[in-house]
């Protein structure tokens, strides 16, 4: 968020002296540890935030995350940011609560999203595709040629480095611990002797920000992830989804990234704590057992999390907290798509103000 914000900000206005605070030595948080998902979202997913929400705050939030990626991609080659078009695709069973109107309901998404994503059909049946993708335990598969993955850690160095290039300055291994604003002038304390100064903040801290700003009400939650040793023969491609997006999987080479499995634990998984949890590491590799081929042979190499923020009517936050005090916080487990669209309301919104 504070890299896509920085480049928007310069690209606006070049004079504009801009320093991004980065705690860690690496973004963290969600920045890097994300599933690395280009993905606007699956329609069970859709359909849950038209039925709660409101059809027209859904089709806002999935144009923004359709865009992002647009524009990621107009920015960055694919090699860059190591983009695969891969396509995405949705797992659904029997037991959906919308399981007898499927089909209306994806044309009812369909006829929504057109305007969106300028495609007659966003979203198509292809249940033939189970086998092929190693894939079992399944009673329907929705394809969307729309989606893609990327890789998450390409995609903040190649951000970085374009910001550098114009002239941001990036300081790592600064905790900011408080600020205050006097006579137009913020200064920032951190867990360095040297305090800061600027004349505008923008937080860009999702997840962390219920420790800076709590009048926010920025709920987190962490997102736990496995990763496979290399699968002989491993069929699948592409993004997968189920249960409204809670589970989610990929391939990377011929290894099975899957993540989620928060709705089984929520209130423990409200937490910035990256430390992941047995409990949720043995769920993800039960349903890997239970979804994936029995001809496939693996392990469990890889354990991580990452942490995302949401908002109770799962729209990103941008809006000024204080004087000089601004925030662009919340992407609802969206980030890599919401991002390079949230900045430039963001980069607007300072504008205004300076």
């Amino acid at each position: 968020m504070g890299l896509w914000t920085a480049l928007e900000l310069k690209q606006r206005k070049p004079t504009l002296r801009i320093t991004i605070i980065e705690r860690n030595t690496t973004p963290l948080g969600a920045s890097t540890r994300n599933a690395g998902f280009a993905c606007f979202g699956s329609p069970t997913e859709l359909l849950h935030d038209a039925d709660t929400v409101g059809a027209d705050a859904m089709l806002q939030v999935a144009e923004m995350r359709f865009k992002g990626i647009e524009k990621i991609k107009s920015v960055f080659t694919a090699e860059a940011v190591g983009f695969d078009p891969c396509g995405g695709y949705e797992c659904i069973n029997r037991n959906y609560t919308g399981w007898q109107d499927l089909n209306d309901r994806i044309d009812w998404l369909n006829e929504l999203l057109k305007m969106i994503t300028g495609r007659e059909r966003s979203f198509h049946r292809t249940d033939a595709k189970l086998p092929e993708q190693g894939l079992r335990g399944f009673d329907a598969l929705v394809e969307n040629k729309a989606e893609a993955s990327i890789h998450s850690g390409k995609l903040v160095q190649s951000l970085t480095r374009k910001v550098k290039l114009m002239g941001v300055d990036l300081l790592y291994g600064l905790a900011i611990t408080d600020w205050e604003n006097e006579n137009g002038l913020v200064t920032i304390k951190t867990n360095k002797e040297q305090p800061l100064y600027a004349h505008k903040v923008l937080f860009c801290t999702n997840a962390y920000t219920s420790r800076l700003l709590p009048q926010l009400n920025i709920t987190p939650a962490r997102g736990q992830v496995i990763v496979t040793s290399p699968i002989n023969g491993l069929a699948m491609h592409g993004t997968f989804h189920f249960d409204e997006g809670f589970y989610y999987w990929r391939n990377l080479g011929n290894r099975i990234l899957l993540g989620g499995a928060r709705n089984m634990a929520f209130e423990e998984e409200r937490t910035t704590d990256l430390a992941g949890s047995e409990k949720i590491k043995n769920a993800l590799t039960n349903f890997l057992q239970q979804h994936l081929s029995p001809t496939y042979q693996y392990t469990i190499e890889h354990h991580w999390s990452g942490i995302m923020s949401f908002t109770e009517d799962k729209k990103p936050f941008v809006g000024k907290v204080s004087d000089g005090i601004f925030a662009s916080v919340a992407c609802n487990g969206m980030g890599v798509a919401l991002t390079p669209i949230i900045a430039e309301q963001a980069a607007g919104m300072l504008l205004d103000h300076f």
